[in-house]
């Protein structure tokens, strides 16, 4: 890398790490009350809460792992941004409004509201604090891989850096300072994405290239990849590809760690055995996302991502700032607007990337490909002033995200686990932070919407069916909440603990237990959903006194006066 291309692209870091801190700062500099650490004392507009929802929604995963999927699995990942941004639906017609008009401050205040259970809170806090963290662990990973590719430096280096900086904006003004920087940081990240993802458009429409080609695609230079994971790739064209300094052959080679892969100018790209080979195989539907059994693989993100977001707990947190809960549908609504905008552009990215960063598809880490496809594209001053600006949307991206994850950890861990105050969110959010750090360090890595989608399958078992049944019906106990998130919780995290081990593999297993462990959401969700019920009904004598005023309180408007504001 050139000594300016570095140059632009460390000063483009930099600015938007200080961004942060100084929005964060500048915005936190009231904050004083525990409401304003946890809630920003509920006083943000509907218009800026969705902005900063968006910029703490739009992760890792949608900035560079969206664009990634869609350069490997081509028409199936579009599943990807389309449930990220479906599941604010859910949220709008069903959840935003009587969360607000409960008054709660947090998952596990409602949870006790509802069912009048101390017992049902602290289970809620225990799956908040894991989400929160499984969540967190792929925005450091994914900063890691940033720096290391753009820079150089070595991984660990962009996940203690970013969680350092997420710790202290978190510090210092809690969810007043992280809602106006994450605010910001939408715009940015969607300038960041937009831009390139124009120019690169106007620019594919003078390039003799076609994305639905019956080989795979190749690369306009010379190009040497080194691969960092053992890979097995398929080799339809071997002329001009070399593996170790050997010609390849025809047919499926397993790439040990460590290996170089050499191709030549015009030389068609060897692509990981799992993905479409051809671009045409890429540009149709029905091939699912690796693996086998696709259409149960497709219906299972699609229930994850649905569902997902209606239980993410630093999304939820969100609803609770509005000023009441007209304002937050309104901010639902616009949620969804500034989602739809933003993720046609990372699927632009993704398809470009497959004409002048074809060589990701080697190795499979295709996350790199949106920090890659700026400088490839358009060699000189112009391409180096692009992947500066996706520089900076990427630090952008990890920065918001973290900082609303960890905004989460520090609200239940400081009202359920210590005295309420401000020392307390304090005290949290420094050990909440540093935590995933130590993971992040130790952790294997997979692909970034990967982690999340995995993420998703976990709030979708979880809360999701605790939020819909206990907004919507009646019936449900403390002990069928408690049994419920017990259930779906065990479930989805060891199916995430056997991804991420790398226990289950399609060479080893196969079939459908990889593809239930890979894509657990389509089993979980609804035994989570029966689970709740079941042991609700069987403890039916123990529903909460007051249900009546409850459910009045949350479905009520606020013009009638039976809305509650509860104090942490």
């Amino acid at each position: 890398m050139s000594d300016h291309v570095t140059t632009l692209t460390v000063a483009a870091v930099l600015v938007a790490a200080v961004g942060t801190l100084a929005a964060g700062a500048y915005a936190g500099r009231g904050a004083r009350s525990t409401s304003d650490f946890l809630v920003a004392s509920r006083s943000i507009g509907s218009g800026w809460n969705a902005a900063a929802i968006a910029g703490e929604y739009l992760s890792a995963a949608s900035f560079l792992g969206v664009a990634g999927l869609v350069a490997k699995y081509g028409a199936d990942a579009l599943w990807y941004p389309i449930g990220f941004t479906a599941g604010y639906l859910a949220l709008l017609l069903f959840v935003s409004a009587p969360l607000r008009r409960s008054g709660a401050y947090t998952v596990p205040d409602f949870a006790e509201f509802r069912l009048a259970s101390k017992r049902a809170r602290k289970a809620t806090m225990v799956v908040v604090v894991g989400i929160c963290v499984l969540y967190l662990v792929p925005q450091l990973q994914g900063a890691g891989l940033a720096l290391d590719i753009l820079l150089g430096l070595p991984p660990w280096i962009g996940v203690v850096g970013v969680g350092l900086l997420v710790i202290v904006n978190v510090v210092g003004g809690g969810m007043r300072s992280v809602t106006f920087a994450q605010a910001v940081q939408y715009w940015l990240k969607l300038t960041a994405v937009a831009v390139p993802a124009l120019a690169l458009s106007m620019l594919f429409l003078h390039h003799d290239s076609d994305l639905g080609e019956p080989l795979p695609p190749r690369v306009d230079v010379a190009t040497t990849v080194s691969v960092d994971r053992t890979v097995s790739v398929t080799v339809a064209d071997p002329t001009g590809v070399r593996i170790n300094g050997a010609p390849a052959e025809v047919g499926t080679v397993t790439v040990e760690r460590g290996s170089t892969v050499t191709l030549a100018k015009d030389a068609a790209t060897p692509v990981v055995s799992d993905a479409p080979q051809t671009g045409a195989q890429w540009a149709a539907s029905g091939g699912g996302l690796g693996g086998d059994h696709p259409l149960y693989q497709v219906l299972s993100l699609m229930v994850a991502t649905f569902l997902g977001a209606v239980g993410l707990p630093h999304v939820l947190v969100r609803f609770y700032t509005n000023t009441d809960g007209r304002a937050a549908r309104r901010t639902a609504l616009n949620v969804i607007a500034a989602l739809s905008v933003f993720y046609l552009f990372p699927t632009v990215l993704g398809a470009l990337a497959r004409v002048w960063t074809p060589q990701v598809l080697t190795t499979g880490n295709t996350d790199a490909a949106v920090l890659l496809l700026p400088t490839a594209a358009m060699p000189g001053v112009w391409g180096t002033l692009l992947g500066a600006l996706v520089a900076a949307g990427a630090i952008a991206a990890f920065l918001a995200t973290s900082s609303g994850l960890l905004v989460s950890i520090a609200g239940v861990m400081s009202t359920d686990l210590l005295p309420a105050g401000v020392r307390s969110f304090r005290i949290c959010a420094l050990v909440g932070g540093l935590i995933p750090i130590g993971l992040a360090l130790g952790a294997g890595t997979l692909d970034l919407s990967r982690s999340v989608g995995l993420v998703f399958a976990v709030s979708a078992a979880t809360f999701c069916p605790l939020l819909l049944l206990g907004i919507w019906w009646r019936g449900l106990t403390a002990a069928g909440a408690i049994a419920g998130l017990v259930v779906g919780g065990i479930a989805s995290a060891a199916a995430v603990a056997l991804v991420v081990s790398g226990v289950v593999d399609d060479d080893v297993a196969g079939g459908w237990p990889t593809a239930i462990v890979d894509y657990p959401a389509a089993v979980t969700v609804p035994l989570t959903f029966v689970v709740m019920i079941a042991v609700s009904m069987a403890t039916r004598s123990s529903r909460p006194p007051g249900v009546a005023g409850i459910f009045a309180a949350m479905h009520v408007p606020e013009r009638l006066g039976l809305g509650v504001e509860r104090t942490p």
